[in-house]
């Protein structure tokens, strides 16, 4: 197929690699335009503007930071919605709201063309292995006419519903698992301050129900090293998933307390300055706190 990229960036680079070696076809484009170069030295076709990716491929894919991009990107001056066809196909893998999701689109739809939004999970390891999870929403049709493209990307994708529901999903998960390493965090700091061993504590949590977490791996390669700086999923994109989880939370009268602690703490990382670093770093706070590092 040949498919549009944009946003070739930690995760969209990867993606658009894996893309390429299930042998599509890409048209590329990226503000930064280096880098494409990898994509490009492996045949794809660089396009000056997101107007002129839509006019060149009939599937076009965004990977961008936040809601505000996606939506200059799809409905901005030189943006998808001038040069998409009628049956083409707009599929958003970031992580944004679903409620301005659905506003692009609406405006998508109206041209004749499809959106689906189809978030992704799994970190950068997952886009560089093809083993992130995909959870797409939009019309179910038009969701199994794009599985080979998701299945270049993922193992584990899923039909979640109508439009704005595979994002509606990833905030939920995020919310769930980034407000987990919160209270991990303290836990963890509580242990080693009462005496317990960090290895020990981790084993424990490991034989007990919450090892099957993924938390867990990236403990000893993270925090018992206290490798912060090197970010597998930075606290800024973090801080901005939680918070999008609280405005999901606000609109549908559903309020999420914990989250909202969470993001409480990832904001006080931020603000030492760790946003560039792991989103783990906020480990940092709970062991300043105790008076101890918990390392290994």
């Amino acid at each position: 197929m040949r498919i549009g990229f944009i946003g070739l960036g930690n995760m969209g680079g990867p993606m658009a690699t894996n893309l390429q070696k299930a042998g599509h076809e890409l048209i590329v484009n990226d503000i930064d335009e280096a880098k494409t170069a990898p994509h490009r030295e492996a045949g794809a076709t660089w396009a000056d503007t997101p107007e002129e990716v839509a006019r060149q491929a009939p599937i076009v894919l965004t990977s961008l930071p936040g809601p505000a991009e996606v939506e200059e990107v799809a409905l901005g001056p030189q943006g998808l919605s001038l040069g998409l066809q009628p049956g083409s196909v707009y599929a958003d893998l970031s992580t944004g709201s679903p409620t301005r999701i659905r506003q692009v689109a609406e405006r998508i739809e109206a041209l004749g063309a499809h959106m689906l939004d189809a978030p992704v999970s799994g970190g950068t390891i997952g886009a560089e292995q093809g083993t992130l999870a995909v959870m797409v929403g939009g019309d179910q049709e038009v969701f199994e006419a794009m599985r080979p493209v998701f299945d270049a990307i993922g193992t584990g994708v899923s039909y979640v519903g109508p439009i704005g529901s595979g994002t509606v999903a990833k905030l939920v998960h995020n919310s769930i698992t980034l407000t987990t390493r919160v209270v991990v965090q303290e836990g963890m700091t509580l242990a080693v301050k009462a005496g317990v061993a960090p290895g020990v504590m981790l084993q424990v949590l490991w034989d007990a129900a919450f090892g099957k977490q993924t938390l867990l791996r990236q403990i000893p390669d993270v925090v018992f090293k206290g490798d912060f700086e090197t970010p597998r999923f930075s606290l800024r994109l973090a801080h901005k998933d939680v918070s999008l989880g609280q405005e999901l939370a606000q609109e549908m009268g559903a309020p999420m307390e914990l989250a909202a602690m969470a993001k409480r703490v990832m904001e006080e990382g931020i603000g030492r300055g760790w946003g560039e670093w792991d989103n783990l770093a906020t480990f940092m706070l709970a062991e300043e706190r105790a008076g101890i590092e918990v390392r290994e």
